[in-house]
């Protein structure tokens, strides 16, 4: 289950902020999932949960921002908002497209104390 490693990660990422910004307490975490990801939020939601026990974010709620995928069509030459399992521009139906979202995993705010 990735989902556990990336948690892991999130709370490194956390620890490092906590002694730096010198915070004890992390009581909300805002999370960017884009659509691409391969993460289910629920899974992660359930996984944060456990990997968070005797931590400084222990009992944290993990909110979390799905990001769809978009994409910049250069035949239309505009940005279009794309499915998970996309095939090409809903517009055009063309496929030069430039990804812009729906790759992040990035923690957007914190709430602590």
């Amino acid at each position: 289950m990735h989902e556990m490693s990336l948690c892991l990660s999130m709370l490194e990422i956390l620890e490092s902020s906590a002694r730096e910004h010198r915070f004890d307490k992390v009581n909300a975490v805002v999370l960017e999932l884009g659509s691409l990801g391969c993460v289910e939020p629920e899974v992660l939601r359930y996984t944060f949960d456990i990997a968070a026990k005797n931590t400084l974010a222990e009992g944290a709620i993990l909110n979390i921002i799905e990001v769809p995928v978009r994409a910049w069509c250069h035949h239309c030459d505009q940005l279009v908002e794309l499915g998970k399992d996309y095939g090409g521009c809903p517009l055009c139906g063309g496929n030069e497209l430039r990804l812009e979202t729906g790759q992040e995993l990035r923690i957007k705010e914190l709430e602590v104390e």
